[in-house]
């Protein structure tokens, strides 16, 4: 979905007004398989619980059409021989719009769908009892699931010619599209036309470019019009004035009704046709004076970065602690959001797992200001002298801590994870480009929308920006010259995919699969208590236990019974390894080597501490691995050979976290080896540079220079 139409998410009523050249073909007869594509567009809306309105011009065009052909059939060969008088607008509207309305309802009835008829006039809306009336019949109607059909009454109306006078409180269907969507309290107005929507010149140019956004200090004085429509009352010239008129409170999209699936497109959140935004959404959605495209936004958040580090820490220390507050005062507004995303997954039939990780529960928020409060008292870390050296007399060396620079995060269904990250990237100093996934959009926007305004006008907004449409990670993914560093959090496949993808070095782990092991010597009390939790705790955790491995001494152990028996009661559904397969009776595992994240787990025995450690080479991640047992020797072996990123003795997987570890939050748990290895926080995220003191030294190959390299005192 694309930023500037992420507002589609919040639309309900929506009205489509369908033009004259979209109903109509060439010669003036109805377009009928345009039109049933339309309509199925709107069978579907209707079907999905949208309020349906739609206006419908094409009236006028279709009366003329088949009254010229009755007076061709009634006309001698004298007749048509004398100047043939242009036919009354009015009489074609009498006629053109029964024959409209059959077809409408015919379309509708084939796609099991009401509708009904309503004709009106300008002076019908002078009457504030007839609005009243009118707001009535239309919402209940849409309560019963009829689509208002909508058309200007030309037949009876006072204008003196429907295509010449413009006077009045509508003058087309345009316009009235319009007034009906702020007199209906619509959510968005689409108005279908024949081209794809405003272009900074003609439509046929091959030079002229669509415009997706039309602001009006913009456009307003920079676009010509051309010719009228070559059957409506006023082509793009109206749709225009009608769509800048309805958006001082109802946002409009222009946009083709000859290409396929243009309004489902529209409400998917696609960057279709041309918008016109209202000023509430100018202020809620990222929207330039200039097309911001993926370079532009990482070139951005750069420069942000830079201004950032030139800052104080108390300033950067401010910034996060507005942050954490901001947090807490629009909670509301973000569980809002939050629910919508998790009912939405659910209609979709996610599945549970990640339901569980998209849902932010009940004082998630005030534990996220509080990691946010916790990182931004921690001591500075940029700008610290890790080492000074004399290098020769009056020559001194220091290497320091610095940021990385810009950061390219790619997250699946957390909400909570851009909260987590955009505090680090914050104190660390770096820039940052974020793309969560789109079963999280609501959430993710507000919470971008939250983080962004309490970033000081001297830093920039830039600094962190929110990638909202998939298409431009590709884009971004090839930007090694301004992008740092990828992390992406999710599926092995998403981390495999931007592996291959991309240039840029990529840290981050593609599967949790954590073992616990209880060796023979284990207190078992000790050991349930630590299996049940690294199971059942935050299953679709990544440090989440995935793997019960069990010393073959315990394989009679009423001990290992229970701790089986209350997984199950838990919910835990248990599958076994070849021998706890056929030793226990449980339902055989499709592989060792699989992360449920969910309320699921494997089970095996295995020979002692050795057989073990194999199992988890063979089969595991390199995530975090925990034995359970009183034998030091044991424990030595366990923790000295396992080769993961995190080792427990005695402790539960769950431990395995940034914000648990003391780092204040993590952006993510590498399994690498270069760089940074387990959660990683602040110190994550830097790098060093080296900064070289002298008094006028030279190299001269080295004449004259005596090196000491000598360590000095931080």
């Amino acid at each position: 979905m694309d930023s500037s139409r992420v507002f589609v998410n919040n639309v309900k009523r929506v009205i489509v007004k369908v033009g004259t050249a979209v109903v109509t073909r060439p010669d003036g007869r109805l377009a009928v398989g345009r039109l049933g594509a339309l309509f199925e567009q709107l069978q579907e809306l209707n079907s999905q619980g949208y309020e349906v309105i739609l206006v419908s011009s094409g009236a006028v065009g279709v009366g003329r059409q088949r009254l010229r052909y009755r007076k061709f059939l009634n006309s001698s060969f004298s007749d048509l021989q004398k100047p043939q008088v242009e036919l009354d607008g009015k009489a074609c509207a009498a006629v053109g719009q029964s024959g409209l309305m059959a077809l409408y309802d015919a379309l509708f009835t084939q796609l099991d769908v009401a509708s009904s008829q309503l004709l009106v006039t300008d002076n019908d809306f002078k009457d504030p009892e007839f609005r009243n009336q009118l707001c009535h019949t239309v919402n209940t109607l849409l309560a019963l699931k009829v689509i208002p059909v909508f058309n200007e009454n030309d037949a009876v109306s006072t204008r003196m010619a429907p295509y010449e006078d413009s006077s009045g409180i509508f003058w087309d269907n345009d316009s009235l599209a319009g007034l009906l969507a702020l007199e209906l309290k619509a959510d968005l107005l689409i108005l279908l036309s024949d081209v794809e929507g405003l272009y900074n010149g003609p439509p046929s140019d091959s030079k002229s470019e669509l415009i997706d956004t039309y602001l009006k200090e913009k456009h307003d004085e920079k676009i010509t019009f051309g010719d009228k429509s070559r059957v409506g009352r006023g082509g793009m010239q109206a749709k225009v004035k009608a769509a800048v008129y309805c958006a001082t409170q109802v946002p409009v999209v222009i946009t083709s009704g000859f290409t396929r699936d243009s309004i489902l497109k529209v409400l998917q959140g696609k960057k279709v046709g041309t918008l016109f935004p209202t000023k509430r959404m100018m202020n809620e959605i990222v929207v330039s004076t200039k097309d911001i495209n993926p370079r532009d936004m990482a070139v951005s958040a750069r420069d942000c970065s830079r201004r950032l580090q030139s800052i104080s820490s108390e300033e950067r220390k401010k910034i996060l602690l507005d942050i954490a507050d901001a947090l807490v005062a629009n909670e509301a507004k973000i569980r809002a959001e939050n629910e919508a995303d998790v009912a939405a997954a659910q209609q979709a039939g996610y599945e549970k797992a990640l339901i569980s990780r998209l849902t932010l529960k009940p004082g998630k928020i005030s534990s996220l200001a509080k990691s946010v409060r916790v990182l931004a008292n921690m001591d500075y870390p940029i700008g610290q002298i890790l080492k000074r050296t004399k290098v020769a007399d009056g020559l001194v060396l220091e290497k320091i801590s610095s940021p990385l620079g810009v950061l390219l995060i790619v997250f699946e269904s957390r909400p909570d994870a851009l909260v987590q990250i955009a505090s680090l990237a914050i104190r660390s100093g770096n820039g940052l480009l974020l793309k969560g996934g789109k079963e999280a959009m609501r959430s993710n926007v507000i919470l971008h929308k939250i983080i962004t305004e309490a970033i000081p006008t001297s830093v920039g907004k830039g600094l962190i920006g929110l990638v909202t449409s998939r298409d431009e990670i590709g884009d971004l993914l090839k930007l090694d010259d301004v992008i740092d560093l990828v992390i992406p959090r999710g599926s092995n496949k998403l981390v495999s995919q931007i592996k291959s993808s991309t240039k840029i070095p990529v840290l981050g782990h593609a599967d949790g699969i954590c073992h616990v092991y209880i060796d023979k010597s284990a207190d078992m009390s000790m050991a349930k208590k630590i299996v049940l939790d690294a199971k059942i705790d935050y299953p679709a955790a990544c440090n989440a236990m995935e793997t019960l491995l069990l010393h073959k001494s315990l394989l009679n152990s009423s001990d290992i019974k229970d701790i089986i028996y209350e997984l199950k009661t838990k919910g835990v559904e248990i599958f076994g390894g070849p021998i706890a397969c056929e030793e226990l009776s449980l339902p055989k595992a499709e592989s060792f080597h699989h992360e449920y994240s969910s309320m699921a787990c494997t089970i095996e025995f295995v020979d002692d501490v050795y057989a073990a450690i194999d199992h988890i080479h063979r089969y595991g991640s390199e995530h975090t691995d925990c034995i359970v047992t009183s034998d030091d020797e044991v424990s030595d072996i366990f923790l000295k050979q396992v080769d993961s990123a995190a080792v427990f003795h005695n402790a539960s997987t769950r431990f395995s976290d940034g914000a648990r570890f003391g780092l204040g939050a993590e952006v993510g748990i590498s399994t690498g080896r270069i760089h940074a290895r387990g959660p990683v926080g602040v110190e994550g995220l830097l790098t060093t540079r080296w900064i070289l003191k002298g008094n006028g030294q030279v190299v001269n190959g080295d004449e004259g220079v005596t090196y000491t390299h000598k360590n000095l005192p931080l």
